[in-house]
């Protein structure tokens, strides 16, 4: 086991590598760069000024201008020779400066992390919370109408794509009922506010958010508890101490459930990735300020460095916890030898 981790702990460089040479390929191939939009945001504050008579002439650059321009933004050198001292600078944790904050894009991140870190553990919580009673729940209860009618929910909320149920229920409960606030996270005063007002103003506030979180996972964690329980419970080990006088529910619960749990250890992988990363489109749609809303937006700047800094630290974040989901499984289930 332990040369197991050694081989899957020296594949997280070069897979790193990988992932961020081809990011930083496909950085400096799509059109519409950063001197480009530059460029653009010149000639449309130019032309709303009143100066669109002139054909936009004082906005074009000449080639030693547009030179200076691209030295600036470190897009002088081709690829292939630029994203080694990029790479450098990673490893001595400097990912480079923000285009448009004009600040390091470590800093940037960090600073949005706790958001992304809250909602990861509570949408965690709240999965496992529901999820493996439902799942014991519609295991012990196969095939009656309460099994019936909890899936029938628990796939409607699956087929739903979080950030399109995001959408509506901005639209519904935010827009035409202002049940809900419409955008923002927390309110701006909330360091005003007492303790009690503050949790309120929390919750009010990660309510919408939090449904679209785990919507998604309810289908998938529910029916692993169940699928699992169900195959444990027609196991010949649960047959004979259910034969030899152990009481049906001491046998779910010390025997078939004891190893029903052990898949949940696989989830953690996941659970790091949305720690660090967040939701791109859910922060978006409820204009949540965290790392989703920070990368979507730094791809639509074209801010490069950020886009790079996120991506890396997302693909770092997925590699470790899927690392640690294969710690779990081995240090809950002795069954499991990795060779």
């Amino acid at each position: 086991m332990r040369d197991y981790f050694i081989r899957r702990l020296l594949l997280i460089p070069p897979t790193l590598i990988g992932v961020t040479l081809i990011a930083f390929f496909i950085t400096r191939m799509v059109p519409g760069g950063p001197v480009e939009r530059m460029m653009a945001q010149s000639q449309m504050l130019d032309m709303a000024g009143g100066n669109s008579s002139s054909g936009g002439d004082n906005v074009a650059l000449s080639e030693d201008q547009l030179l200076e321009l691209k030295k600036l933004y470190g897009l002088d050198k081709p690829w292939y020779v630029a994203y080694w001292p990029w790479l450098g600078k990673v490893m001595v944790g400097d990912f480079g400066t923000s285009f448009r904050y004009q600040e390091p894009v470590l800093d940037l991140i960090v600073e949005r992390m706790p958001i992304a870190i809250y909602f990861g553990l509570v949408s965690a919580f709240i999965s496992y919370l529901v999820c493996i009673p439902l799942g014991i729940f519609k295991a012990l209860k196969h095939k009656t109408w309460l099994d019936n009618v909890t899936s029938a929910v628990v796939f409607g909320g699956y087929a739903v794509p979080g950030y399109a149920l995001g959408a509506l229920l901005v639209v519904f409960l935010c827009m035409r009922s202002d049940w809900f606030p419409k955008e923002g996270w927390p309110t701006e005063d909330f360091e005003s506010l007492n303790f009690f007002e503050q949790i309120s103003d929390l919750a009010h506030h990660t309510f919408l958010p939090m449904v679209c979180y785990v919507m998604g996972s309810f289908a998938f964690m529910t029916f692993m508890v169940k699928n699992h329980l169900m195959d444990n419970l027609a196991a010949d080990y649960v047959r004979t101490a259910v034969a030899k006088g152990v009481s049906f529910r001491s046998a779910v619960v010390r025997h078939a459930l004891r190893n029903s749990l052990i898949p949940i250890a696989t989830t953690i992988g996941h659970l790091v990735s949305v720690v660090v990363a967040g939701s791109f489109l859910i922060e978006v749609i409820f204009d949540i300020d965290g790392v989703g809303l920070l990368g979507f937006t730094s791809i639509l700047d074209r801010d490069y460095p950020v886009v790079l800094g996120i991506l890396l630290l997302s693909a770092l974040a997925m590699l470790v916890g899927n690392l640690l989901s294969d710690v779990c499984v081995a240090l809950v289930d002795p069954r499991v030898k990795f060779s």
